[in-house]
């Protein structure tokens, strides 16, 4: 369509026109900025002739330890440590006897051995984890045979024909990942994924860095990048060559084209952003928050879960005061339970006097309707107490902790009533209304009404249990799917390994950790997206949701100058979402990446 426009711009700088000329003076260029890629700037920053080794295993007491050697002098390394043996073949096992190397003086005597039977494995390059040639020692695990062999290398010379006088020093953190992602074994993304791997504790952690590692997010964010530079260059060509060359498009046309292209990645960065929240989710552990009213069980529900005593336990009402949290994992899902202080009215003294009077007219309603409907009611309306300071900040965290969870489990409890005798009928259902509207705003919830063992008849309790969820169905619309299928009734007297519904409750709690995390199976690549990559994929969306709104703007006509200056805006904007792409695989600008690279190459 543009014929040898486009080559031309992208293979030589055009002279720039009057509306360039008057983006560079503006705020919008970016100053001082270089745009090589980062990983010409990596090769300065690192020594890459240099050989480089490190134990590749966990330090301690094993069977086998690993150490790794990777740069151009492995070979002569490998003549040092053992002298008139066979050569080694490529990707082939073989047992050597390794010894210390000769003395510099050239004194005659007879070599230590440091390891009689190790097995060494030489990867010549460029097939090998780092792109260089790589030698490995897997030599016994005891510590002294780890530390002589480890010393032993920086002592190895070169061959007495070579001039080469590289250095070998022990490897720097993350330099073996370095050097593979400098020479293209790796892409930025992958060595995310590498890092997750190594840091995965549960199985859903691990199965989301297996599929980051395939390398097919990196393949993605370099096809977006390309396009959108390709897109940028029809949009330069128009600029710099519209006064001498004739285009098949106008430039509307050409806009309009183009925004149908930057469109349909835009859809693909939306799921892509919420690959990288749910998969956070697994990388961070799902938060959940007990809440409910005082002395309901949530602190025994949380150690019966967790498997420990985390809170403590007392049949005072309110002994949980402050925030007590357990991170486990459960069903493979990495998970923070908070156990919160119980919820009660803490209003000022003329609010806590006005709440006493309204319980007392409602505590009138709810007998005449209970004589009606049975005893389902709020066991808590007329035992209110005055809440002292620190329970009040207690309640306040536990609101707070409610307001910041991905699962929201609402504890209520069968209790006797006051006034009641020792009867199935004197039975009434306790809970907290603020706390169910707090689980009706939580991307997930659950209901449990604990302490069943209350209930002898099976009658009574299901139907207390009918009249309950119609209630919360009644009162809070949202949590209607919540109330008729993820209720339970829990007991913790009851409860031993398999009893007291327990298990139910772990198994809901798995299924909602599962609808909080799942991808379709045609996209489980997006559960490999990390943090990083999502912030600069937001970063991408807002500059070209900036090029809609230019490429989107109707033009009232005026001059040429106003048509240019609007086209290479745009432009501007497809480059400054280019180069956030660009920066997530590792090309974007040196000074940018290079400040994170670090950071992602230690882990």
């Amino acid at each position: 369509m543009l014929g040898r426009g486009v080559a031309r711009r992208i293979l030589l700088p055009p002279p720039p026109s009057p509306a360039r000329a008057r983006l560079r003076q503006s705020d919008a260029w970016p100053r001082g900025k270089s745009f090589i890629l980062c990983r010409q700037r990596l090769h300065h920053a690192t020594d890459l002739d240099d050989t480089i080794y490190a134990l590749s295993t966990a330090q301690g007491r094993a069977g086998i330890a690993v150490i790794r050697i990777s740069g151009p002098s492995c070979l002569q390394i490998y003549q040092e440590l053992c002298p008139r043996q066979a050569p080694l073949k490529p990707r082939r096992a073989t047992v050597r006897t390794l010894l210390a190397p000769a003395s510099r003086d050239g004194a005659a005597a007879s070599p230590d051995v440091l390891d009689s039977d190790a097995l060494l494995l030489y990867f010549p390059s460029p097939h090998s984890v780092t792109g260089e040639d790589v030698l490995e020692l897997h030599v016994h695990g005891g510590p002294a045979t780890v530390r002589a062999v480890l010393a032993a290398l920086p002592r190895c010379r070169a061959a007495a024909a070579t001039t080469n006088t590289t250095r070998t020093r022990y490897a720097e953190p993350g330099e073996f990942t370095r050097r593979a992602f400098l020479h293209d074994r790796l892409d930025l993304a992958q060595v995310e994924s590498l890092g997750d791997t190594l840091e995965a504790e549960t199985e859903q952690q691990r199965r989301a860095a297996v599929r980051g590692n395939s390398g097919q997010l990196g393949r993605a964010y370099e096809d977006w990048r390309q396009r959108l530079l390709l897109a940028r260059g029809e949009l330069e060509a128009l600029i710099d060559f519209s006064e001498d060359q004739h285009f098949d498009e106008s430039q509307a046309e050409l806009l309009r084209s183009v925004a149908d292209q930057v469109s349909r990645i835009m859809q693909l960065l939306q799921l892509h952003q919420l690959g990288g929240r749910r998969s956070e989710l697994l990388r961070q552990g799902i938060r959940i928050a007990l809440v409910g009213p005082p002395n309901a069980g949530k602190s025994s529900l949380m150690n019966m879960i967790a498997g420990r005593e985390a809170s403590i336990v007392s049949g005072e009402a309110g002994t949980t005061r402050d925030v007590v949290e357990a991170r486990l994992d459960l069903g493979g899902y990495l998970c923070s339970f908070a156990d919160t202080a119980g919820f009660r009215p803490c209003g000022g003294e003329e609010e806590e006097q006005q709440q006493e009077e309204e319980g007392k007219k409602e505590e009138e309603e709810q007998e005449k309707e209970e004589e009606d409907q049975g005893r389902a009611g709020d066991g808590r309306r007329g035992n209110r107490v005055a809440v002292g300071q620190v329970e009040r900040e207690g309640i306040r965290r536990a609101r707070q902790k409610a307001q910041e969870a991905d699962v929201v489990v609402v504890v209520a409890s069968f209790e006797r009533r006051r006034d009641g005798g020792d009867s199935d009928g004197d039975v009434v259902v306790n809970f907290d209304r603020e706390t169910l509207a707090l689980a009706a705003e939580a991307p997930a919830a659950l209901i449990l009404v604990n302490k069943r063992d209350a209930v002898r008849s099976s009658s009574v309790l299901d139907g207390l249990v009918r009249r309950f969820q119609q209630r919360v169905s009644l009162e809070f619309p949202v949590l209607a799917d919540a109330a008729t299928q993820r209720l339970y009734t829990t007991s913790c007297i009851d409860g031993g390994d398999a009893g007291g519904g327990i298990q139910d409750v772990a198994q809901a709690l798995v299924s909602c950790f599962s609808g909080l995390t799942d991808v379709p199976p045609d996209m489980q690549d997006l559960l490999g997206v990390t943090e990083r990559q999502a912030q600069l994929m937001a970063k991408c969306g807002a500059h070209l949701d900036d090029f809609m709104r230019e490429a989107t703007t109707t033009t009232r006509g005026g001059s040429g100058d106003d048509h240019d200056a609007d086209i290479v805006l745009a432009a501007e904007h497809l480059r400054f979402a280019a180069d956030c792409l660009s920066r997530i695989t590792g090309k974007g600008e040196a000074g940018d990446v290079e400040d994170v690279l670090g950071v992602v190459f230690e882990k």
